[in-house]
């Protein structure tokens, strides 16, 4: 009987494989309680799980630290590693500090513009809101340096099937845009 694995390279695109969604995300912290403090009281995504290890289970390496989760309503998690060495991640000097953020979604303009309000009243620096013509944003950073972005949707499903309509053929443009902007920053030297 001649039996095929489904899961060898040459059956990869016959196999049909579904991403339900994000089980959980993670970052390094400098402290899982200051960590804690801003995700669950400020932020109110209550913490529903804590790890202590010596060693990391997928590698067997010697390196003690805590790992702590926080749920969000569609089930998924924010995870932070606390390495107990009061070091958060460096940030790539190379990428601007707007590159690389989390943006998490909330259910109406009214609790996003609650949320600024919150935010702020802790005294967090909030930048926005901000029209992305989709969607509604406001950005801020957590105390160790991510950014984050929380948003409300606000794109028609017509819109959003127009977009992802367009999306390839836009993307095709890529190369032709890089060299546009590689053109534009030897003009400015």
């Amino acid at each position: 009987m001649n039996q095929t694995n489904p899961a060898t390279p040459g059956n990869a695109n016959k196999t049909p494989i579904t991403i339900n969604s994000l089980h959980h995300w993670a970052v390094r912290c400098r402290n899982a309680e200051e960590t804690r403090h801003f995700y669950e009281d400020i932020l109110q995504l209550p913490l529903v799980h804590v790890v202590y290890h010596e060693h990391v289970p997928s590698t067997g390496e010697y390196c003690p630290y805590f790992h702590i989760f926080f749920a969000m309503a569609d089930g998924s998690w924010l995870g932070f590693f606390d390495l107990l060495d009061d070091q958060t991640s460096t940030p790539d000097p190379d990428t601007p500090s707007w590159v690389t953020h989390l943006a998490l979604r909330v259910d109406s303009r009214e609790a996003l513009l609650a949320m600024k309000h919150r935010l702020e009243g802790h005294g967090i620096e909030v930048l926005g809101v901000v029209d992305h013509k989709i969607f509604d944003s406001i950005y801020f950073f957590d105390p160790n340096g991510m950014r984050l972005e929380l948003t409300y949707h606000t794109g028609s499903p017509e819109t959003m099937s127009n977009l992802m309509g367009r999306a390839h053929s836009l993307l095709t443009t890529r190369d032709e845009k890089a060299r546009e902007r590689a053109a534009k920053r030897r003009q400015e030297l």
